[in-house]
């Protein structure tokens, strides 16, 4: 009995371990490369829509990680506050530039059947994201 309980210790210590390294955040390069073979896999995609979509999505990995770098400098200086409300519309706009923007590259590079199934992942992708966020805001009232 000793043995199963020691055992049981073990794995959890080493559960938690394991969750605490899995935090280690990939480079915009690795990003791109994993969201370009899922979407090959997902999609069917040739060798030449394969470069295409993998140097639009290493762009837009760069600029995130670009974005989160200066959110960090932001908070770590301490000058981040709060947008007004002129800075959000301008943020709201230039995300919905670039979404519309995107959209559009993928409409060049797939072809009709395949971009229709994106668009349907990016609808499934984007009522996940809604999920989480309200998950997210129920566990903050408490």
């Amino acid at each position: 009995m000793k043995n199963v309980i020691l055992i049981l210790v073990a794995l959890i210590s080493l559960n938690g371990f394991a969750q605490k390294r899995g935090g280690e955040k990939l480079n915009p390069e690795q990003m791109a490369t994993l969201q370009t073979k899922k979407m090959t896999s997902a999609l069917d995609l040739n060798e030449s829509q394969q470069t295409k979509v993998y140097q639009l999505n290493l762009e837009n990995a760069t600029n995130r990680q670009a974005k989160r770098d200066d959110v960090k400098a932001l908070k770590a200086s301490g000058e981040r506050k709060k947008p007004t409300s002129d800075e959000q519309y301008a943020m709201q706009t230039a995300m919905l530039d670039h979404q519309i923007a995107q959209k559009d590259k993928m409409k060049a590079i797939l072809n009709k059947d395949q971009f229709a199934k994106w668009e349907k992942m990016q609808e499934q992708r984007k009522g996940k994201m809604k999920k989480r966020e309200g998950q997210k805001k129920g566990r903050n009232k408490n």
